[in-house]
């Protein structure tokens, strides 16, 4: 059993196929705690990133609109699964917002999600699913995961537990994670992103410079 499913109390729901459609009227316009694990094979090298993302309340509540097709009140996995295939597919278009440096430089490619489901938590919807890399990376040195929309339509955050918001499953034991969190956006910046429409999902090119510099992830150095 993987170790997120183990120290994960509720995975669940949802990017909706149009992220426009987001009732916001401030850019960013979805809120996203994010947890992510990282998936060692037996020779020491990265073969996935399981992400764990629970949504904001205004952005879970819109998204499960009419999902409830049993009338109990409750969105079971099985009511949730057409979503979860619309928004798992809908992620490739944005590149999963998971992104891997590999310790020569060079960015690594995933292949399409396997392991996926969505599943309600007391109204925060999260979403789980597994990312596998097209081919195993070479884990020696400093490797750098982010997870972010370099867009900044989708705020990504990640949380504190005590695990801690990047997990390394099967790692060699002298590899160790750095995390790291975007800063506090300065004032003026955040009032020009508020003014973006709710119905424009990219950033015009001033305001993209803005948004540098926004990325969560995790330094992961393993000898």
């Amino acid at each position: 059993m993987p170790l997120v499913i183990k120290r994960t109390i509720a995975f669940a729901a949802a990017l909706a196929g149009v992220f426009a459609a987001v009732p916001a009227f401030a850019h960013p316009h979805v809120w996203v705690d994010a947890k992510a694990e990282v998936v060692f094979d037996d020779k020491g090298e990265i073969t996935a990133i399981r992400n764990i993302w629970q949504f904001d309340d205004a952005y879970s509540a819109f998204a499960s609109q009419g999902l409830d097709t049993n009338g109990d009140g409750k969105l079971s996995v099985d009511e949730l699964k057409p979503l979860a295939d619309i928004n798992v597919e809908s992620l490739k278009d944005y590149a999963y917002f998971t992104f891997i440096t590999a310790a020569d430089g060079k960015d690594v490619d995933f292949d399409k999600p396997t392991e996926y489901w969505l599943q309600d938590n007391g109204g925060r919807l999260i979403l789980f699913f597994t990312l596998p890399t097209k081919a195993p990376v070479k884990a020696a040195g400093s490797i750098r995961l982010e997870i972010y929309d370099p867009t900044f339509f989708v705020a990504f955050r990640m949380i504190d537990d005590k695990d801690g918001p990047i997990v390394l499953d099967g790692a060699p034991q002298a590899c160790a994670t750095k995390t790291f969190r975007p800063p506090d956006m300065d004032p003026a910046a955040a009032a020009a992103l508020a003014a973006v429409p709710a119905d424009q999902r990219e950033l015009p090119p001033a305001l993209q410079l803005l948004t540098e510099g926004q990325t969560n992830g995790a330094d992961i150095t393993c000898p």
